[in-house]
């Protein structure tokens, strides 16, 4: 796999990297259903033998129990990836999760992911969120505190605007920028993707695939019977009239993904890597079979008469 810098850091990323949300398990308000952690490390595993380079995760994901399994999924290996995690959700002992950017918080969660992560250093450390929207600037000085400490290598943003970065920028630099992009979530086209292609702030796209909705291994039945401890069973791209849709576009993405061998889930995230700003997408995985069927989006280009065939369609969809 070619690798791209990844904005003003000297990392040089794989187009595609291994999301942690979902092997989180489902103790937490955010979780995707049930996780058998044994199928969450060989997936892990598969991921860093196939070549990709950055893992990202965060201390909220699963409270704690995904940043768990990074660590003991990389135990023993030599070559070790990247590691990525966030801070600013925070929770309680009844499980509560509420945000904050306070100094004495943002530290304690940093150093609670170094010895979840059994790392000395974070490769990249990332604001979630930008809540609350008053502290911005404080929980961006700790987060130059802690590069200055050595702590954290780079720190970047997540789910930021254009706004907020400036005001980010302000204080010290950005090194990159966590939105969700995807088919089907392409505000950040507009003025957020400019800007950091403008400022050098390298983009890490989350849900590329809408949230496994654009995999390919999504049903209608599948969708609707979701167990009630996942997600996206409130989700309103899982219920109709958008359900049936996404469902229709998911076809085309088939087609186009038959003439490259490739499933529905690599075109969705081959397209959001097109995008010239974007330097990786963030590519989840609950099992290594999962992986095997995404990890061709890293070498697939679409041709352009392709591209369009989904922009048309895209453009025709009702209710998006």
């Amino acid at each position: 796999m070619e690798k791209q810098r990844l904005g003003n850091t000297d990392m040089e990323i794989t187009p595609i990297g291994f999301g942690s949300w979902a092997i989180g398990g489902d103790n937490w308000s955010h979780g995707w259903g049930s996780q058998d952690d044994n199928k969450a490390l060989e997936a892990i595993e598969r991921a860093v033998e196939l070549g990709i380079n950055w893992i990202d995760t965060a201390a909220v994901y699963g409270l704690g129990h995904s940043e768990k399994l990074v660590a003991k999924a990389l135990q023993g290996v030599t070559a070790k990836p990247y590691l990525f995690t966030k801070c600013s959700l925070v929770w309680d002992s009844s499980r509560h999760i509420s945000n904050s950017l306070k100094r004495d918080s943002i530290w304690r969660e940093c150093e609670a992911s170094l010895m979840r992560l059994k790392t000395d250093t974070i490769d990249l450390y990332q604001i979630h969120w930008p809540n609350p929207e008053e502290d911005l600037e404080i929980g961006w000085r700790t987060m130059a505190e802690l590069k200055e400490e050595g702590l954290v290598k780079h720190i970047g943003v997540s789910n930021f605007n254009v706004e907020q970065m400036k005001r980010t920028q302000a204080i010290a630099p950005v090194a990159s920028l966590q939105p969700p992009y995807s088919m089907l979530r392409r505000n950040i086209e507009q003025e957020i993707l400019p800007y950091c292609l403008k400022n050098n702030i390298g983009v890490i796209v989350y849900s590329p695939m809408l949230s496994g909705m654009l995999s390919g291994a999504m049903t209608r039945e599948r969708a609707l019977n979701l167990p009630k401890n996942d997600w996206r069973r409130s989700n309103k791209e899982f219920q109709e009239p958008r359900l049936g849709h996404n469902l229709e576009l998911v076809e085309l993405l088939r087609t186009i993904g038959k003439k490259h061998d490739a499933s529905p889930g690599e075109v969705a995230i081959a397209w959001a890597l097109r995008h010239p700003a974007v330097s990786g997408a963030i590519v989840g995985g609950r099992s290594a079979e999962q992986v095997d069927g995404t990890i061709g989006a890293a070498t697939l280009t679409l041709h352009e008469g392709e591209i369009t065939a989904i922009e048309n369609f895209i453009t025709a969809m009702p209710d998006q």
